[in-house]
């Protein structure tokens, strides 16, 4: 799953978040104490990251909401009622394990960048070898 993927099925838990609620972008993001503009930017696919502040203030302002279902899409939309300091442990794990997972992902799309790169070189130089 690429990044573009993962933005989108956040973007799609997220509208899941506002339907259960009753909420349209302005709403969450006046409830939530979160931009609009970039609730809307979002929901409207047009940024390829998603900002943490805002997942931060989902699960910090909706209790009731799992984690682990907003962030990663794992189990169900409705918290179990497990105390707050192991949600927010659970919470930081997840961010932490996405983190590495973005991180790691960048590695090999820069690795891939380069190897890319220098067959380009190698290609140019067969061809001009070619020509002449």
């Amino acid at each position: 799953m690429d990044k573009q993927d993962i933005n989108n099925a956040f973007i799609e838990r997220l509208e899941q978040l506002m339907e259960y609620k009753s909420l349209n972008q302005r709403s969450l993001s006046k409830e939530i104490g979160f931009s609009y503009s970039t609730v809307n930017k979002y929901c409207n696919k047009k940024s390829n990251t998603i900002d943490f502040e805002l997942i931060y203030r989902l699960i910090s302002h909706y209790s009731d909401i799992n984690a682990n279902w907003l962030i990663q899409g794992k189990g169900e939309m409705l918290q179990n009622n497990e105390p707050t300091e192991d949600r927010m442990n659970k919470l930081i794990d997840t961010i932490t394990f996405q983190q590495d997972t973005i991180k790691n992902l960048q590695a090999r799309i820069n690795e891939l960048e380069t190897i890319n790169k220098r067959l380009e070189t190698q290609v140019a130089l067969y061809l001009g070898k070619q020509i002449v």
